[in-house]
């Protein structure tokens, strides 16, 4: 029998109902997500239940809202053996959770923090990102490079050989997809989301975190979790 792993979501797989199914009809899942509101102090089952959209695509609120359904889900299929785990982005600390390697508490507070840091980093460095497929490396980075005359832009994601995504600034990232297109990239198309996550506009963001990171308490991992930047674990 082949291995098992675990895969964590990240930002933008949020829906208005997200997890409510779960909070009806196991005890576990809604004592987690009670806990959850407690340790925030604001009412984040109610917006994942009930919206409004608006309201659950705030980053603040996004990021434990995919965090706390992703662990509850988890949690709920323990009895599923597994050998590792890794998540996208944000995912990484639901992973990160499943493998014991941070506790369920506080790690609802830490990913609030960070949601609140990148949205914050988003207003006042506004920018956007774009998923490109059908292009290569090599090809991107040029095109990223020829664009970064408009303003910051960069790849970001390599989220598989054939599926890139780009971040920068609004500038910036307009006129790489404009010469992806002029590439033949097979599909371009900008994301819905409220800043250029992964890319230095996101700096002030990834400071505020390198020191909450610096107090927090981590314990011996369970399980392996392979990070994003290395493919590791």
């Amino acid at each position: 029998m082949g291995k098992r792993a675990l895969l964590f979501p990240g930002q933008g797989s949020q829906y208005v109902g997200m997890a409510k199914d779960l909070f009806d009809n196991s005890v576990e899942a809604k004592e987690m997500i009670r806990t959850a509101d407690a340790a925030l102090g604001v009412p984040l089952s109610f917006i994942m239940f009930n919206g409004p959209e608006q309201d659950l695509k705030q980053t603040e609120y996004t990021q434990p809202a995919i965090f706390v359904h992703s662990v509850v889900l988890a949690s709920i299929l323990r009895r599923l053996d597994f050998d590792g785990a890794a998540g996208h982005s944000l995912g990484e600390y639901s992973a990160l959770v499943a493998c014991n390697a941070i506790q369920y508490y506080d790690a609802v507070q830490l990913v609030r923090f960070r949601g609140q840091a990148m949205q914050q980093a988003g207003s006042d460095f506004p920018g956007t990102m774009a998923a490109v497929i059908g292009l290569d490396r090599p090809t991107l980075e040029a095109i990223c490079e020829e664009a970064s005359a408009e303003g910051i832009v960069q790849c970001a994601n390599f989220n598989s050989p054939g599926q890139i995504v780009l971040s920068g600034s609004v500038e910036g990232v307009l006129k790489a997809m404009e010469l992806a297109k002029a590439a033949k990239a097979r599909l371009v198309t900008q994301l819905q989301v409220s800043g250029a996550f992964h890319s230095p506009l996101m700096q002030s963001a990834k400071d505020k975190l390198a020191l909450k990171l610096d107090t927090f308490n981590f314990y011996d991992i369970k399980k392996p979790v392979y990070a994003n930047v290395t493919g590791k674990a």
